[in-house]
């Protein structure tokens, strides 16, 4: 059985004393109804080289894949059985027609993606080098001209749950205006935000500073904010967790979870914190577990009003993660990030 006690900032930790993690009470008794979850961001095609040590310049083989993060999301919600929406702006291009085909083929909504007849769809290029480092060029288009108006006010108050987990959006241009008016409009309708940083420090080199500031900006409109170990320390510019968990409930977030790779995820609701276990698995690929975290956890909460979610119990929250940690474990065990996603019934097995 679990156990708590104060730590020395007053909050309670829970302590599972079990190896196995807590018992799957997901409290997932109605699959027959889920409110609508918007996700808005990027969706761009990931080029990855197949060659193996080599930088960009010297590869010759590379492999198409649909990407963003935001986008993997969705898909996560969607092949658990989800509502799931995707907002943003691919090229009128054969790369933009890949993309939404790939989202179609999983049942999310592309009916709010919007096509750019001036700019290419975004792509990324990355190689792994011999040293193990990763030679990375980001090629950015038509997702950085996504803008509020693209986003009709009547579609935004059609979800219950908006997800903001761009990783370029905040880089500036138009996209970063759109998506902080978005979000203070979601805010204002009082509907319930997840917020994912998505720290990628190819993007940010020498603009570190820039991206704690705008990501504060988020967790402050955040009811749920899902970070890395690494996003904790360098946003809250603590190395302890639990120091760094504070600050960000101190920001503003109602809810944060840290995830630890195999080591679980860190739960906090401002009043309580937790370690809940992974699964123990052979990790292939870790690309998209993260974003297969934060749509099982979405995915969850969409069966319930904004009401129930704010009535959850610390356990409640417990048993959602850990359903979250199972989804994302079993993403690693795949290759690829959309096609890794499992369904719920892959998931309960």
């Amino acid at each position: 059985m679990p156990t708590s006690e104060l730590n020395s900032c007053g909050r309670m930790f829970i302590q599972d004393k079990n190896e196995g993690g807590l018992t799957l009470a997901l409290g997932l008794k109605d699959q027959s109804h889920h409110q609508q979850i918007l996700c808005i961001g990027e969706l761009l095609i990931d080029f990855f080289c197949s060659d193996i040590g080599v930088n960009l310049a010297e590869g010759s083989h590379f492999m198409k894949q649909a990407g963003g993060a935001p986008a993997n999301v969705a898909a996560a919600i969607s092949r658990l059985g989800g509502v799931a929406t995707f907002a943003g702006k691919v090229g009128s291009d054969p790369f933009g027609d890949f993309l939404i085909h790939t989202l179609n083929e999983v049942n999310v909504n592309t009916n709010l993606i919007c096509r750019d007849s001036t700019a290419l769809t975004t792509m990324v290029f990355v190689s792994l080098q011999s040293d193990g480092e990763r030679d990375f060029m980001f090629n950015r288009g038509a997702d950085g001209n996504f803008v509020t108006t693209d986003l009709p006010d009547d579609k935004l108050r059609e979800a219950a749950i908006i997800h903001f987990g761009s990783a370029t959006a905040m880089l500036g241009g138009a996209y970063l205006d759109a998506y902080f008016e978005i979000m203070d409009k979601a805010r204002q309708a009082k509907q319930y935000i997840s917020f994912d940083p998505n720290y990628r420090s190819s993007l940010w080199a020498h603009r570190t500073g820039e991206f704690i500031e705008l990501a504060k900006r988020g967790i402050a409109h955040a009811d749920f904010v899902k970070v890395s170990e690494e996003e904790l320390q360098l946003i809250s510019g603590h190395e302890d967790l639990n120091t760094g968990v504070t600050e960000l409930h101190r920001l503003g977030a109602k809810v944060v979870a840290v995830t630890l790779g195999k080591n679980g995820t860190l739960i906090s609701n401002e009043d309580q914190y937790a370690k809940v276990p992974s699964i123990s698995i052979k990790s292939i690929d870790s690309t998209g577990a993260g974003d297969a975290f934060v749509g099982a956890v979405l995915f969850q909460l969409s069966q319930l009003t904004t009401h129930g979610i704010a009535q959850l119990t610390f356990e409640d929250w417990q048993a959602k993660i850990q359903f979250a940690n199972r989804v994302g474990a079993i993403v690693c065990t795949k290759v690829g990030a959309i096609a890794a996603l499992p369904t719920y019934k892959e998931v309960m097995e």
